[in-house]
């Protein structure tokens, strides 16, 4: 059954009906999504070596130690795309643990907002916002933080944040919320936690029965980018919901895990996979020769679904640089502007 929507004009217009409070809350779950791969590295840069027959030479590759030798080492002696691979591997032997972590917390009073708003969060005598990650229609509310090294807030919550810890919250804000609803099929487009805003709306739309309209159903697409595997946010979940849902469609790309693991899915930049899972016979408009080059590519995500950009509107969130990437490719493609929304951070 469907859950009750509240009736508005537009989510727009209710921006403007939801009161700001400031409410204490409670952590009931943290869950650190990334993991320590660290023996995956170590044992790939080995594998690396031995296949290009430099084992002896330069092995054995037990640490992080080993990690910057090896890479110094070949780089000074000419193996520059050995070196290159394995100076990709040596950072994230080198990164900080965890990295990315999602929280729920609840209030002592209902909090109303909109999917895709975001909270001012205050913990440890810091204020941060971040974006809400789980629908308005749950009790309790969910962020998901990536350490930022150096951060004000962001490694306290990743590495010392616990269940029964207490926080201030204050909102909601923001105005990347869902457009009227209508026949268009939904495309969101994220990079790392910029999906947070994003997962609220597409748990939203299904829960409440918006990826129909008047009895039909409506495609909704979700192309989320990041370097490692364990560095997308939801993955599981995602991955779930796609195996439910017929008409989701769920596009990870991973920039650098192919070095690390036996990924064989997407590997380019979110936009640059927003093209090659668009139908070409809907796209009239000029692209110029290097994003013609990608709607030529062929997809690796195993999704056969294409998308028709005539009949979309597009949600896009991360890093300010990426969102403008984004959005230029999805005008490109000739979704007017009346139909992004978008949000940047950093």
């Amino acid at each position: 059954m469907a859950v009750p929507v509240r009736e508005h004009a537009s989510q727009h217009d209710a921006v403007a009906d939801l009161p700001l409070i400031t409410e204490s809350a409670r952590v009931t779950n943290v869950t650190r999504m990334d993991r320590d791969r660290r023996p995956e590295v170590t044992a790939a840069i080995s594998r690396l070596l031995d296949e290009r027959g430099l084992s002896r030479e330069y092995g054995p590759v037990e640490g992080r130690e080993d990690c910057e030798r090896v890479s110094s080492r070949l780089a000074r002696d000419d193996y520059p795309e050995v070196a290159r691979r394995v100076a990709t591997l040596t950072e994230r032997v080198e990164r900080p643990k965890p990295m990315l972590t999602s929280v729920r917390f609840r209030t002592e009073t209902d909090v109303d907002f909109l999917a895709g708003q975001y909270v001012g969060l205050r913990y440890d005598g810091t204020s941060r916002a971040y974006s809400l990650a789980n629908s308005p229609t749950e009790d309790e509310l969910e962020i998901c933080v990536r350490r930022v090294p150096g951060g004000r807030l962001s490694p306290q919550i990743c590495a010392d944040l616990a269940v029964g810890d207490e926080l201030t919250i204050r909102g909601p804000y923001g105005e990347l919320v869902l457009q009227d609803h209508s026949p268009r099929d939904m495309v969101f487009l994220a990079t790392g936690t910029g999906v947070a805003p994003l997962k609220s709306m597409i748990e939203y739309v299904f829960e409440t029965g918006r990826d129909e309209y008047e009895g039909d159903r409506r495609d909704v697409w979700l192309f989320l980018g990041a370097a490692w595997r364990d560095d997308l946010p939801y993955l599981d979940a995602f991955r779930r919901l796609q195996r439910q849902r017929e008409n989701f469609h769920f596009v990870p790309c991973l920039s650098r895990e192919p070095v690390l693991s036996d990924w064989g899915g997407e590997t380019d930049y979110v936009q640059h996979a927003l093209l090659k899972h668009t139908d070409p016979t809907t796209v009239t408009a000029g692209l110029g020769e290097e994003l013609e080059r990608w709607l030529r590519e062929s997809p690796q995500s195993g999704v056969e679904a294409r998308l028709d950009p005539t009949n979309s509107e597009v949600y896009a969130c991360g890093i300010n640089a990426m969102v403008y990437s984004l959005v230029t490719a999805a005008e490109r493609l000739g979704i007017p502007q009346s139909r992004i929304e978008s949000e940047g951070f950093g």
